[in-house]
């Protein structure tokens, strides 16, 4: 009886070990999603530039893989949120012509009570909460100013941020705009000690290190690189070979890299590399003449449905799960995060309601072959676009649809619709019957922008004069 006893002692300590190697395999990863602002396609070292630095960026993109057809679900800020977050097309909740204005005049300065992310539609946050994750969203919210929209209420435990579209990398003395003030969580106003971009990634940090324990996601939304233009004069000396602009987005990116490779670094310290699953992605296009953003090869800027308004940078890393210096080279979407996240932390995909997006594990590990997505759609006001295939239509407010094959032609030079007119149609019909399943929009605003988005998507199309 004793041997049997002295056994048990020496067995049960060997049972447990192997028990905590198992749960290890199998915990839940954690996953952090770094979300830029108003990047260039052709801005990041991973991405060809030799301007511009990311040592840190590359990194990451090198131990995981790269998507090379990566889209966005709108070619500005705001819908593009929406749609990443709720992982569906944004207009069929509404939320489709035009990003959230931070205020209802310049006379009153009130937030708008109606204008946001329509409180009846579930967030990433709410889905990755009933997984049992502890959640936090840090930076640029822009999916409606009013309490209701708010982080906190949106499924996301910890805020730290601004709920409108811009604002200062530095403290402010006085607001201008109440969208713009610095929160921690909801209605604590604190401006920033230091540049913004380095705060954001400190308050990601902390958070690591309060649930490294537990599993934790993590939504790291910058303001970097969009405007207002504004950086540190230690970043600027970085870059003494680069003048005006140029100089001023390289060292904004810098600023944005380090604080990024900040984040991964607290991860490796903690033993928790191995197990978080990594997204690094944009929001839009660059938009070249304001911050001097390049989205080369691409045609196109932000605001507009060429190529370079709407295809970003996008890298996802997950030691042991996706190989390192992959590629992935099918057109996927940023809705796509969602049911890839919510599947990771043990969700059942097949549960989702109204959701576009799909998982994309399975097609990144080879399980199931082919497109994650045969058609993709994009649309503002009367502008919008579809791709099916490799082919792709344009429809514009206020000339003839274009069509462009993607495949041998991304920079869209050449123009096809006069000669492949059956092609034209048939993609013509999938677009009228994909708006037929929209809802009408939430709100709509003057279309102010309507003629200078015509005119920047002129200005930066491959071979025309002004390019040249």
């Amino acid at each position: 009886m004793k041997g049997i006893v002295y056994l048990l002692i020496f067995l049960i300590p060997c049972f447990q070990l192997f028990a905590q190697k198992g749960n290890k395999k199998t915990k839940q990863p954690n996953i952090i999603l770094f979300f830029t602002d108003d990047g260039g396609y052709a801005d990041f070292g991973f991405q060809g530039s030799k301007e511009i630095k990311t040592p840190q960026l590359d990194k990451l993109a090198n131990a995981g893989l790269v998507f090379s057809q990566g889209y966005v679900t709108a070619s500005v800020c705001g819908p593009s949120r929406a749609g990443l977050i709720t992982g569906q097309y944004q207009q069929k909740f509404g939320y489709e012509e035009n990003n959230v204005p931070g205020y209802m005049s310049e006379s009153s300065k009130l937030l708008d009570v109606d204008m946001g992310l329509p409180t009846d539609i579930k967030t990433m946050g709410d889905y990755m909460k009933e997984l049992g994750y502890a959640t936090a969203f840090y930076g640029k919210w822009h999916l409606g100013d009013a309490d209701k929209f708010h982080p906190t209420k949106r499924g996301f435990d910890e805020f730290y941020g601004f709920r409108g579209g811009d604002r200062s990398y530095f403290a402010y003395e006085k607001f201008p705009h109440p969208d713009k003030r610095m929160e921690r969580n909801m209605n604590n106003f604190e401006e920033p000690n230091k540049y913004a971009t380095d705060v954001f990634a400190e308050e990601t940090i902390k958070f690591i290190e309060k649930h490294k324990d537990e599993p934790f996601f993590i939504f790291l939304s910058y303001n970097a690189v969009h405007t207002p233009i504004e950086t540190t004069e230690e970043d600027l000396a970085l870059f003494p070979e680069l003048e005006g602009r140029r100089k001023e987005l390289a060292a904004m990116t810098w600023a944005m890299d380090r604080a990024s490779g900040n984040v991964l670094q607290k991860l490796e310290e903690l033993g928790l590399d191995d197990n978080t699953l990594i997204v690094f992605t944009n929001d839009n296009g660059g938009p070249s003449d304001k911050n001097g953003s390049i989205n080369l090869p691409l045609a196109g800027t932000k605001s507009n449905h060429l190529e370079g308004g709407i295809r970003v940078p996008f890298t996802m890393t997950w030691k042991g799960q996706i190989s390192k210096k992959s590629k992935f080279d099918f057109p996927v979407s940023t809705f796509d995060l969602l049911p890839t996240f919510y599947a990771a932390g043990g969700g059942d995909v097949s549960k989702l309601k109204d959701v576009d997006g799909v998982d994309l594990m399975p097609y990144i590990k080879g399980d199931v072959k082919g497109r994650p997505h045969e058609t993709l759609f994009w649309k503002k006001e009367t502008r919008a676009a579809v791709r099916s295939g490799d082919w792709k239509l344009i429809r514009y407010s206020d000339r003839p649809a274009e069509l462009y094959n993607i495949e041998k032609d991304e920079s869209e030079l050449n123009n096809l619709a006069y000669k492949e007119t059956d092609k034209v149609k048939e993609l013509f019909k999938l677009l009228y019957e994909w708006e037929l399943t929209l809802e009408r929009p939430l709100w709509q605003l003057k279309r102010q922008f309507e003629k200078y988005d015509n005119d920047r998507m002129d200005k930066y199309k491959l071979g025309n004069e002004q390019n040249n």
